[in-house]
C-alpha cells in the first residue's frame, strides 16, 4: 500500500456492492495511496428504487451507508456518506413516468428532506442536488431549481455541505446568491465535476491535468475527484479510482505540496468539517 505522505481525499464517487467492483475498487484506491472516500449515493433508480414517496429513498440511504462504513475497513482513513437526489431524476419521472414538473419537485424534495434526517443524525457529511446537466423545458428548469434551493435550506438548518450536479459551467454566482439566502454558506456549496476555475461556490475538480493546472494557480480552496461511477457495463469510468492518488503524485513531484493540502487537507475541513490528518491509522 503506497504512502503519500499526507492524506488523499476523492471528493465524489460511487460505489455499488451488487454486480459491480465495490469494495475492490476501494483497495486498488488505498493501495495507490488513497485514504478517504466521499460516497455519493447511486441515483436511486439504478438501484432498482422507483420512488414515489419520500421514504422511498431510504433503500437507496441505507445500502449507501452499509457500503460506506465497508470502504471504511479498507482505508487508512475512512470514508463518508453523501446523500441525495440526483438531478436527473426530474426527466425520469416527467419523460418516463407522467409526472408534472411541479409534482416531479415535489417528490424529490421529499426525497431531500429524508436526506436531511441522515445529515441532522450525523450520518452524512453532505447532501446532494443540482439541476440538469442537458437541455430541458423552461418548466422543468424551473422546477430543478426549486428542488435545488430546497436542498440549500435543508443543509443550512442540519448544518452540512451541499454537493451539487450542475451544468457545465465555470460561474454558479446565482447559486451563491441563493446559499446566503438560504443562510448556507457558499463555500460550503460543492460543484462536482468541475473544471479548474469556477465563481461562486467550491469546485471539486475532475482530475484531468489541465484543470488541476487551474486550481492550483488560482490558490483558491478545491477538491479533487473522479466521479468514479463503478458500473460493470463502463469499467472505469468516468475516471478510474486509482486517479487521485496519482494526481497527488504528479503534484507533489512538481513541488505543489502546498495546493495537496489545500485539496486535501484545509478544504475538506472547510467545507465539510472533516479532519482527515486525524483520521488517520
Amino acid at each position: 500500500m503506497r504512502d503519500l505522505g499526507t492524506p488523499v481525499l476523492d471528493d465524489h464517487l460511487h460505489l455499488d456492492r451488487e454486480g459491480a467492483r465495490g469494495i475492490d475498487a476501494v483497495r486498488e484506491f488505498a493501495r495507490a495511496g488513497g485514504t478517504h472516500l466521499l460516497v455519493v449515493n447511486k441515483p436511486s433508480w439504478h438501484l432498482g428504487v422507483e420512488a414515489e414517496t419520500g421514504a422511498d429513498f431510504r433503500a437507496v440511504f441505507e445500502e449507501t451507508e452499509r457500503i460506506v462504513a465497508d470502504a471504511s475497513e479498507e482505508l487508512r482513513g475512512r470514508a463518508w456518506p453523501v446523500l441525495g437526489v440526483h438531478p436527473g431524476l426530474i426527466s425520469r419521472l416527467v419523460d418516463e413516468r407522467g409526472f408534472g414538473p411541479d409534482e416531479a419537485a415535489d417528490l424529490m424534495c421529499a426525497g431531500l428532506d429524508a436526506a436531511a434526517e441522515y445529515a441532522a443524525e450525523g450520518d452524512a457529511v453532505a447532501l446532494k442536488s443540482g439541476r440538469p446537466h442537458y437541455e430541458v423545458s423552461d418548466a422543468v428548469w424551473d422546477a430543478s431549481n426549486r428542488v435545488l434551493r430546497h436542498a440549500l435550506e435543508r443543509a443550512a438548518e442540519t448544518g452540512v455541505a451541499l454537493q451539487l450536479h450542475t451544468e457545465a459551467t465555470e460561474d454558479l454566482t446565482d447559486v451563491a446568491a441563493w446559499a446566503e439566502d438560504a443562510g448556507q454558506p457558499p463555500e460550503r456549496v460543492v460543484k462536482h465535476y468541475a473544471s479548474g476555475t469556477l465563481a461562486g461556490v467550491t469546485k471539486s475538480v475532475m482530475c484531468e491535468k489541465d484543470y488541476l493546472d487551474e486550481a492550483v494557480d488560482s490558490g483558491e480552496p478545491f477538491l479533487m475527484e473522479t466521479d468514479y461511477v463503478d458500473d460493470t457495463d463502463r469499467p472505469g469510468a468516468v475516471m478510474g479510482p486509482k486517479t487521485v492518488p496519482r494526481r497527488v503524485a504528479w503534484l507533489q513531484e512538481r513541488g505543489d505540496d502546498e495546493a495537496v493540502r489545500r485539496a486535501h487537507v484545509e478544504t475538506p475541513e472547510a467545507v465539510y468539517g472533516i479532519d482527515t490528518e486525524a483520521t488517520l491509522d
